[in-house]
């Protein structure tokens, strides 16, 4: 084997271990919408789309104390900043407000445009160069989304929809920034950083919103804002941001695809949203979608 078919060889695996690191990422944040809608639902929206961070502050503070990992450089804080509007303010913020106005199945839905921001703007930032190839497969499965949000009959631009176009921007920057910073410090050490960073936000928004709650809500919204500050908001970007500096960030944020269908699951199932059978055709037409772009070009 020549030195070229070992290098390819070897390039191929490394985006296959990233692609198989997003696919858990994205599992793990896929229960997140149905749960922010509980959460939501029971304490309001402050408490639990800015509680979810300083729980996950709190295990990473812990991590990075009991393994010693040295402060990130100076050259780093400003993608950090960027990471902390994205994911832990940003995004959590605006799907808390999105699901007062929309069902946890419609955000999914609308939150299945996310790979294609991600990528947009880890062009704009990575100097990435994706195929038209690639992009033509980004488009059918965005495009199958967007079928089916108007074939369940929510195309009109409501507030809570603005609402989600703002928490895509805000993950795809969030997303492309940590995964940069993950290509030199790793994916845990990233979103432990910005979780503990971003402390001095979280922790007063977090007491405003601690106000209406009377602590005597059902336990099901506890379990879901443990679930969204120990898995969504923290062991789920492990893999995720580890995924994305691994696999390449346009490639494999494409497995974002998923999420939509996975996140339909858990609404079927906690929420007793229905499950219909285009759900089902649209899923296999993200799936095509995913392994299309799996194998593009991508300079």
């Amino acid at each position: 084997m020549d030195n070229a078919t070992q290098l390819e060889r070897e390039t191929r695996e490394r985006e296959t271990r990233g692609l198989v690191l997003g696919f858990i990422g994205i599992a793990c944040f896929s229960a997140s919408l149905p749960f922010t809608r509980v959460a939501v639902r029971e304490f309001g929206v402050i408490f639990p789309s800015f509680g979810r961070a300083v729980i996950a502050a709190v295990l990473a503070a812990v991590i990075l104390r009991v393994t010693r990992t040295p402060l990130p450089g100076r050259h780093l804080w400003g993608r950090f900043a960027m990471v902390i509007g994205g994911v832990v303010v940003g995004f959590p913020g605006f799907t808390g407000l999105a699901l007062q106005h929309a069902p946890a199945g419609h955000g999914s839905v609308v939150i299945g445009l996310l790979p294609a921001a991600t990528a947009g703007w880890s062009v704009v930032r990575t100097g990435a160069r994706p195929s038209a190839r690639y992009w033509a497969f980004a488009a059918l499965g965005a495009g199958a989304i967007v079928v089916l949000t108007i074939a369940r009959g929510t195309a009109d631009v409501a507030l809570g929809d603005l609402y989600l176009l703002g928490a895509i921007a805000c993950a795809a920057v969030g997303y492309t920034e940590g995964a940069v910073i993950s290509r030199e410090i790793g994916g845990w050490q990233t979103i432990s950083w910005a979780v503990v960073f971003g402390l001095p936000v979280t922790v007063p928004l977090t007491l405003i919103g601690l106000g209406p709650v009377g602590f005597d809500e059902p336990m099901t919204a506890w379990i879901g804002l443990a679930y969204l500050g120990a898995v969504s908001m923290f062991l789920g970007f492990f893999a995720w941001y580890a995924g994305l500096a691994m696999g390449g960030i346009a490639r494999v944020s494409q497995i974002q695809l998923l999420q939509p269908m996975l996140s339909l699951v858990w609404a079927t199932l906690f929420l007793h949203e229905h499950l219909d059978l285009l759900i089902v055709v649209v899923a296999v037409v993200v799936l095509a979608s995913v392994a299309g772009s799996r194998r593009s070009a991508i300079a």
